[in-house]
């Protein structure tokens, strides 16, 4: 089996086993914000920051929402559950962009297309992965999720991530349905 292969087969792997409790039981399976809650406090471990913006020691990554949050507990528990080079994830909502700092990945989401876009100029150049989704309208992220085939998938941004010093691996890159790719 190749690395690619073996790689994707894990993901999904941690993925299943991060899903078990976020079912939807009138459905019987996980609902579209359950697996974006499973997918985003996994995200750090495939983005390396610039040093002086990296958790010291063993503080925890920081994972910022910040407007609309659609995941509640379902992130919580996701993020509870998740270790980093020796670091956890913590979770903290925040209204604006305003108390961003510390964030290490924003996921943001304004009432309106508009209105996250503006959230999204907010953070301006600091070294924040910033993700959103098909239901923010047009404004993308670094990482924007959306559903394809009855999936959800995600696009991500390399040029936007490396214009803030942000590098993303090139395991989460072959996971991703479309890369816009730096510039070399």
């Amino acid at each position: 089996m190749t690395a690619r292969r073996t790689l994707a087969w894990l993901w999904r792997l941690l993925l299943a086993a991060s899903l078990a409790l976020a079912f939807s039981p009138a459905r019987g399976q996980p609902t579209e914000e359950a697996v974006k809650a499973a997918f985003l406090p996994k995200f750090p471990r495939y983005v390396t920051w610039p040093a002086a913006h990296t958790p010291g020691g063993r503080e925890p990554f920081q994972l910022c929402v910040i407007g609309h949050d659609p995941f509640g507990r379902m992130l919580d528990q996701a993020a509870a559950s998740e270790v980093i080079d020796g670091r956890g994830v913590t979770v903290r909502r925040i209204a604006g962009p305003q108390g961003a700092a510390g964030c290490h990945l924003a996921y943001v989401r304004g009432a309106s297309s508009t209105e996250t876009r503006r959230l999204l100029a907010a953070l301006g150049n600091s070294p924040i992965l910033t993700v959103t989704d098909a239901r923010a309208g047009g404004q993308r992220g670094m990482i924007h999720f959306t559903v394809a085939a009855g999936r959800v998938r995600f696009f991500v941004d390399e040029a936007a991530a490396s214009a803030r010093g942000l590098s993303i691996s090139s395991r989460l890159l072959a996971l991703a349905v479309g890369v816009r790719q730096r510039r070399t």
